[in-house]
C-alpha cells in the first residue's frame, strides 16, 4: 500500500494525468458590473463551512499520506492552511490504520495547523467487505478522526479508480448503509467526496437523506485517477486494467455541471476538479458552491517550498477578490447570486439537467 501511495504522488506530479475534456469553467462567463460601487478593501472573502470560518473559500484538497515522502508535503500544506485561514484535507488514512508507524505522515497536519479545520479521509470501498478483507469498523473511523484531531471526516467515492486499479476493490453494495451508519455514530460531520467523476443532483439528494453534512463533488476536469491507474497498469503489464483505463480516462460529470446539479440538494458543496485559479473559484461559487478544493497545483507548489505555496495562494486570493469586485459582489453570498452566461458543452449539460431555467441566474 505504501508503494502504491508513493506511486500515486509521483504520477500526479510528473505525468500527464489530466483529462482532455475540460471542467467547464471556460464555458461560463460572469456578467461584468461596470459600476460596482464597491471598494476592493470592502470585499469579504470569508465563508462559513460546517460551522468553521475560513478566510477565503478554499480547501486544500486531500492528497497524500501513508508513505515516506508524505510527511514533508503534508507539513507544508498544513502550514499554508494555518497561515492563510484555509481548511485542509488528508489523503486516505487506511494505511495508518493498518500500520501505526505511518500515523505521523498524517498527524503532522494537526501539528502544523493547530487551528485550521482538518478533514480526515477514509475510502468508501473499505467500509464494506472486499473478498476476504474485513471492512473498517465504526471504531476504526473514530480512530481516523482521533489520529489527526479531525473536525470532519471525508468518505471518498473512488469506484472509477478502483475499477481500473490493478489491485482495486470491486464491491460497492452496502456502501450507502455504511455511510448512514457513520453519519449517525460519529461526533464529527461527514463529507462525501468524489475523486474525479462528479456527484449528480440525484446522488446528492440520496446522500443528504443518509445524514451527510456536505459534499465535495470531485468532478471531471482535473486529475483523472483512471489515467493514473492506467499508467500504473501499463508499468505492471496488466493489459486488462490498461484497456479499462484507456476506455474510461475521460469518464465523469464535468465539475461545473456537477456543482450546479449537486447544489440543488441544499447541502454545502465543495467544488473540486480542475479548479486552477480564483476566477474558476468565482464561477464555481456562482453555480452554487460554498467553497472550492484545489489539489494538484498546491501539491506541485508544496514540493517547491513554503514560498511557492504562499505565492500560489496569494494569486488565487487576488484573482477571486478582483472578480468579486468586477461583479459587484461584496461577499461570497452575493457572488452566489450573480448572473452568468453559459455556452458550449456546459450549456448542453445544464440544459439537459434542467438547470438553465432554474432561478434568476439561468
Amino acid at each position: 500500500m505504501q508503494s502504491r501511495k508513493a506511486e500515486h504522488l509521483e504520477l500526479a506530479v510528473s505525468a500527464d494525468v489530466e483529462r482532455r475534456a475540460p471542467a467547464g469553467w471556460d464555458e461560463l462567463e460572469l456578467i461584468h458590473e461596470a459600476l460596482p460601487e464597491l471598494d476592493t478593501s470592502e470585499v469579504d472573502l470569508g465563508v462559513e463551512l460546517l460551522g468553521f470560518r475560513l478566510r477565503m473559500p478554499l480547501v486544500i484538497a486531500g492528497m497524500t499520506g501513508g508513505h515516506e515522502g508524505a510527511t514533508a508535503v503534508n507539513a507544508a500544506l498544513a502550514r499554508a492552511a494555518e497561515k492563510h485561514g484555509l481548511a485542509i484535507g488528508l489523503g486516505s488514512q487506511r494505511a495508518a490504520l493498518a500500520d501505526p508507524s505511518l500515523v505521523e505522515t498524517y498527524s503532522v497536519v494537526r501539528d502544523e495547523a493547530p487551528t485550521a479545520p482538518v478533514i480526515g479521509n477514509i475510502g468508501a470501498s473499505q467500509l464494506i467487505a472486499q473478498g476476504d478483507a474485513t471492512p473498517l469498523s465504526l471504531d476504526d473511523l473514530r480512530e481516523a478522526v482521533r489520529m489527526v484531531r479531525a473536525d470532519a471526516l471525508a468518505i471518498h467515492l473512488n469506484f472509477l479508480e478502483e475499477a481500473v486499479q490493478p489491485e482495486g476493490d470491486s464491491c460497492t453494495r452496502g456502501v450507502a448503509e455504511a455511510i448512514a451508519a457513520a453519519a449517525e455514530a460519529l461526533d464529527v460531520p461527514i463529507i462525501v467526496k468524489e475523486t474525479g467523476a462528479g456527484i449528480s443532483g440525484s446522488t446528492a439528494r440520496r446522500l443528504r437523506e443518509l445524514g451527510v453534512a456536505a459534499l465535495d463533488v470531485g468532478g471531471a476536469g482535473g486529475t483523472s485517477f483512471a489515467i493514473v491507474e492506467r499508467l500504473r497498469a501499463e508499468r505492471q503489464g496488466d493489459a486488462a486494467s490498461l484497456a479499462l483505463g484507456l476506455a474510461l480516462g475521460e469518464w465523469g460529470i464535468p465539475t461545473a455541471a456537477a456543482v450546479a446539479d449537486a447544489a440543488t440538494a441544499g447541502l454545502p458543496v465543495i467544488a473540486t476538479g480542475g479548479v486552477r485559479s480564483g476566477l474558476h473559484a468565482a464561477k464555481a461559487i456562482a453555480l452554487g458552491a460554498t467553497a472550492v478544493g484545489v489539489a494538484r497545483p498546491l501539491l506541485v507548489a508544496a514540493l517547491e517550498g513554503d514560498m511557492a505555496l504562499d505565492d500560489w495562494i496569494e494569486r488565487f486570493r487576488a484573482e477571486l477578490r478582483t472578480v468579486m469586485l468586477l461583479t459587484g459582489a461584496a461577499d461570497v453570498a452575493a457572488l452566489q447570486t450573480r448572473r452568468y452566461v453559459v455556452h458550449g458543452r456546459l450549456r448542453d449539460w445544464l440544459s439537459d439537467l434542467g438547470l438553465l431555467q432554474a432561478g434568476p441566474r439561468g
